[in-house]
């Protein structure tokens, strides 16, 4: 087993990590701020230095930069500490995940270039406010798995005491009050390498990023709201898709072609059903990493752990490169990533008894900054590592918070990958939600109509 820190095993004994969740003490609470960060990291370096002390986050933007604007990379001067590879990934066999081994042993010239650690990412005070409320009032419904109650522009459980607690602070890490998006998902083409992107525009309404800490669930218990349309190729431009996520109910989604003229309901937008449209690389809840609810596993919170993750991936990230000079026929060009040791919280989810899912095991990857899912391994019947996930972290001063578009999966059993929400050639608007760009009445299935008879 990996090593567990010394806090989190402390904090197991204190009740932060027991099997049974039950809302922090006003004694725990007190650790917020303290010994750990407003959100509930260790707020100190480790023991070799390698993983500095959290002294509240890089938040301010470049001198002279405006949203909208390609961001520029802050750490560009930084040097590589040293790159992992298939002669010495055994060498670092306690921060690397199994999936990650994987990719290194079986792709051909691929690499994890190592930068210094940058804690960069933190939180406006309104979010460290609410979630210090969170720390003793959220909790989960009676079955274990649903958000009962929490309130809104916070981290639900800081002191996570179950895994799937933990899950939710990563479904409602805070990323503002909604966005507008364009972006774009490349499907790898063995071989010559050569794709034709697939370019979609997206709306996201996340009302519980609402910064005034209003109790949740509200009105009809949405998660969050999204409503897709597709750019290109000229053979799918037009589609939509519009979605709810609820805190407590399957989702629900509406389907427009502009072949068929007339908006469907889908029945089985959930779980392991494959995205539509897709290749067969993508299921519905590996989106963006993980989306849906938790009530077909069994979330068990191992403790933390160090792992060399993507980390203040800037130079990825950046909008105005093209999609060529980044996306190779077997992984994206590996000097654009930079990767950092972190601290994560590991978490290992296995389907009940009695359920069925495509992955009967997760082990899942929580960033202890920002609770945002950094790494994922999933497994097949055989207990063999089928696909791997990472997200692209980077800093969105106008937040100000860490955030992902970007996340890539590798399906190991074919021999592809599929890097999704990309922001290179696209545009994204952070603040859309805040500043009024986003229209509520948009998401709903007679709106769809109206938009696809346009």
């Amino acid at each position: 087993m990996m090593k567990i820190t010394a806090l989190c095993a402390a904090l197991a004994l204190l009740g932060h990590a027991a099997p049974a969740a039950a809302a922090a003490t006003e004694a725990q609470v007190q650790a917020l701020g303290k010994d750990l960060t407003p959100v509930g990291a260790e707020r100190g370096a480790n023991k070799d230095g390698s993983i500095p002390a959290w002294a509240g986050g890089d938040l301010k933007a470049p001198p002279g930069w405006k949203p909208g604007q390609p961001r520029p990379d802050p750490y560009a001067a930084d040097k590589v500490l040293f790159s992992i590879d298939a002669s010495n990934a055994d060498q670092h066999p306690h921060r690397l995940s199994e999936g990650q081994l994987a990719l290194l042993k079986t792709l051909k010239g691929y690499r994890m270039d190592v930068y210094p650690t940058r804690r960069s990412c933190g939180y406006p005070d309104a979010v460290y406010a609410n979630t210090r409320k969170n720390a003793t009032g959220a909790a989960l419904a009676a079955n274990g798995h649903d958000l009962d109650k929490a309130v809104t522009g916070g981290v639900p459980f800081p002191l996570p005491a179950s895994g799937a607690e933990a899950m939710w602070n990563h479904k409602l890490r805070w990323l503002g009050e909604g966005r507008i998006e364009r972006y774009s998902t490349v499907f790898s083409q063995p071989g010559d390498g050569k794709f034709v992107p697939l370019v979609q525009d997206q709306w996201t309404a996340t009302p519980n990023g609402n910064p005034a800490g209003k109790p949740m669930p509200e009105g009809d218990g949405v998660e969050y709201r999204l409503l897709n349309e597709v750019v290109t190729p000229a053979a799918r431009t037009g589609e939509l898709i519009l979605l709810h996520y609820f805190l407590a109910k399957d989702n629900d989604a509406w389907l427009y072609f502009p072949g068929q003229r007339r908006v469907r309901r889908a029945p089985t937008f959930s779980y392991d059903n494959p995205v539509p449209g897709y290749e067969n690389l993508l299921a519905i809840d590996q989106y963006p990493m993980f989306g849906g609810r938790l009530d077909r596993y069994d979330w068990k919170l191992q403790g933390k752990q160090e792992l060399i993750v993507p980390y203040n991936t800037f130079r990825f990230s950046d909008e105005s490169k093209k999609l060529a000079d980044v996306f190779g026929p077997a992984y994206p060009k590996r000097e654009l990533v930079r990767y950092e040791a972190h601290r994560v919280w590991k978490i290992e989810a296995t389907v009940k008894a009695g359920q069925r899912h495509t992955f009967p095991k997760r082990v899942i990857y929580l960033d202890e900054d920002t609770w945002m899912m950094l790494a994922t391994d999933l497994y097949d019947a055989q207990g063999k590592v089928w696909r791997v996930q990472e997200s692209f972290p980077y800093t969105a001063w106008e937040l100000p918070a860490c955030v992902y578009q970007g996340y890539i999966i590798y399906d190991l059993n074919v021999g592809r990958y599929m890097a999704d929400n990309m922001p290179q050639e696209g545009k994204v608007d952070w603040l859309a939600g805040r500043e009024g760009r986003i229209d509520a009445t948009r998401f709903n299935a007679d709106e769809l109509r109206r938009a696809g008879a346009r």
